[in-house]
């Protein structure tokens, strides 16, 4: 899951670099392994800094200063292919033809033999492990066969689209053409999200400046307006003449991944046009139902107590419709980043007690009903509810705002393998033993698709194959899978052997 962002400046004399890293900041919280810049001048030069770290790390003053041009792109990295060198780090750029630059978020599920493509048929050179690099090589060879020294709007319309049938998986990517302008387009699905809006430019009257970026969010601390999703199989070409925008293919399917509205968007952002906020609370309510279905309406909840920050709002929400007060139990640290986009388990297991101190007034002799977003691999879950009966619970019920995670996500997401998820082959009941919870309850996966549903009328399906192991993108097969296998248990150190129906597993973790 990675963040990115595409400013163009309606003046050609502006500086777009301060606020793509604005953006960039807004968006620290889809990825904090690698941070990125890359500008566009007025004759066409390419101006980049990134590199491994949070932007507030990558980018200094000095390297600030060097960033010229009225339009560019930004990336946060959050890894999923590819390693965490800093040669992985977007946007990527190539200089033939035309010279391109692109950042991507998603996932592309047929990489090898697209490199195999490119190294045997278009003798392209690919430099890292990542998809991303992949992607891009794959546009500019598109591109590339129009033998044109320039090219139209018409031209990246038709490369994007015979990209559409080449690339498979899950993506959404602003590119940038050296003095031409910025293009954005989302894989046929619409599984990882992107929007655009406009302003009136602050110097050039009747002109606007227009953004493309993962979340809302990002558009509106900007003061664009006028925000509306790219839609799937859709491209939108900005320059300094027009914004253009194509349906370069018939009938795709709106299929955005549900987990955005679970975890990974910002409660302050709209996703294609659902609200996070209020998808949140409808998982609330329909997860109370659930909770007083398994405890009975009249149940010895003392008082339910989420776990910062993402479940806040789905843990009032369920509070109000179980008639139990909502309390905050624990404390959280601000400068330790999201344990689940974090690299490497140990580190993510460690972080926990140092990312959360729970509050003894809140739980002794108390029965309490902690609520979390969701449970993946387990660990952090296990370490919340020991934090709980530590500081003097007397039971410690579960609740999960997410079904039960049972499957790889191919799409974007750092899902390990199957053998670490903690729900892939234990029950609810097995889960609850593990984690050391009297009661362990997951939101129905009806009940969540419902939850975002009812805010859009033009999205009835989502990806939802981490919770039923449907591919939506139809192009998955059982080798691939077979391979994202084992290649996550060879990159995890603290992936446990034996049968995956063992219980006690003290190495499955979670975010």
């Amino acid at each position: 899951m990675c963040g990115i962002t595409g400013i163009y400046l309606a003046d050609n004399g502006a500086n777009v670099a301060p606020e793509l890293l604005e953006s960039l900041n807004i968006l620290q919280h889809r990825g904090q392994d690698s941070a990125g810049i890359i500008t566009c001048a007025a004759k066409g030069r390419f101006f980049q800094c990134k590199g491994n770290g949070m932007t507030s790390e990558v980018f200094t003053r000095d390297r600030m200063l060097e960033l010229r041009g009225n339009m560019g792109i930004g990336h946060n990295r959050y890894p999923t292919a590819g390693s965490n060198s800093s040669s992985e780090a977007q946007p990527f750029y190539v200089n033939s033809p035309y010279g391109i630059a692109l950042g991507h978020n998603g996932n592309i599920t047929n990489t090898q033999e697209l490199t195999d493509y490119l190294d045997n048929v278009a003798h392209r050179h690919i430099n890292t492990d990542s998809d991303s690099e992949v992607l891009l090589n794959m546009l500019a060879t598109n591109l590339d066969r129009t033998g044109k020294s320039r090219i139209n709007e018409t031209d990246i319309f038709n490369a994007i689209a015979e990209l559409y049938k080449q690339c498979h998986g899950g993506y959404a990517c602003v590119a940038m053409l050296a003095g031409f302008g910025i293009i954005g387009f989302r894989d046929p699905n619409a599984i990882r999200p992107l929007c655009i809006g406009r302003r009136a430019s602050a110097t050039i009257a009747g002109k606007y400046d227009y953004m493309m970026a993962s979340e809302s969010a990002a558009l509106e601390a900007l003061e664009f307006m006028d925000i509306e999703p790219v839609l799937p199989g859709q491209v939108i070409i900005i320059t300094k003449n027009n914004v253009v925008k194509k349906q370069v293919l018939e009938n795709p399917n709106y299929t955005p991944c549900i987990f955005e509205y679970v975890y990974f968007a910002r409660a302050d952002s709209i996703i294609d046009g659902i609200p996070v906020n209020d998808a949140r609370m409808a998982m609330g309510v329909k997860l109370a139902h659930t909770v007083m279905n398994v405890l009975g309406k009249d149940n010895d909840i003392d008082s339910v107590i989420p776990v910062p920050d993402t479940s806040r709002i789905t843990a009032l929400q369920l509070s109000q419709v179980i008639g139990r007060p909502y309390r905050e139990g624990f404390n959280k640290n601000r400068y330790v980043g999201r344990t689940f986009i974090m690299p490497g388990q140990e580190l993510r297991r460690k972080t926990v007690r140092r990312k959360l101190n729970a509050m003894r007034y809140e739980f002794e002799g108390k029965n309490v009903l902690i609520v979390d977003d969701s449970i993946v691999r387990g660990t952090t879950s296990k370490e919340i509810v020991q934090m709980a009966k530590d500081a003097g619970a007397k039971k410690v019920y579960f609740a999960s705002a997410a079904p039960p995670v049972k499957y790889q996500n191919v799409y974007g997401i750092d899902m390990p393998s199957r053998n670490e998820l903690i729900a892939a082959y234990n029950s609810p009941e097995q889960v609850a033993k593990i984690l050391g919870a009297d009661k362990v309850i997951f939101q129905e996966l009806e009940d969540l698709v419902d939850a975002c549903r009812q805010f859009s009328n033009n999205i009835v399906k989502f990806d939802t194959s981490v919770f039923d192991g449907v591919y939506i993108e139809g192009t998955v097969s059982e080798k691939y899978l077979e391979s994202l296998e084992n290649e996550r248990g060879e990159n995890d150190s603290a992936v446990f052997s034996g049968s995956p129906n063992i219980s006690g597993l003290d190495n499955i973790y979670e975010r």
